[in-house]
């Protein structure tokens, strides 16, 4: 049984990802931003690359992509995020 869930405050604002698919989600959306970096020419990391990072986004949405389509390796990480988002239970804490 999976209890995999997103934890939202009354403002909205997530503040727990509990469960193994939901701590995915929140790797899938560190991984995105990232990527977003890497698009834009800035290393968030010494040791991460362009290649490591198409790499692990291939496990997320199961494409190989060349180091030259990150902005298409992003959109479909980003259509994993809404699909993954949307299925996982939510609760509202209070």
């Amino acid at each position: 049984m999976n209890d995999s869930r997103i934890v939202y405050n009354t403002k909205g604002e997530a503040v727990a990802f509990i469960g193994e698919d939901a701590t995915r989600l929140w790797q899938a959306n560190v991984l995105h931003s990232g990527l977003g970096l890497l698009a834009a020419g800035i290393r968030p990391s010494r040791g991460w690359t362009r290649t490591s990072a198409l790499a692990a986004t291939s496990k997320y949405t199961g494409k190989k992509y060349k180091r030259t389509e990150i902005n298409q390796a992003r959109m479909d990480l980003r259509i994993w995020i809404n699909n993954m988002k949307s299925a996982l239970p939510t609760e509202i804490q209070s």
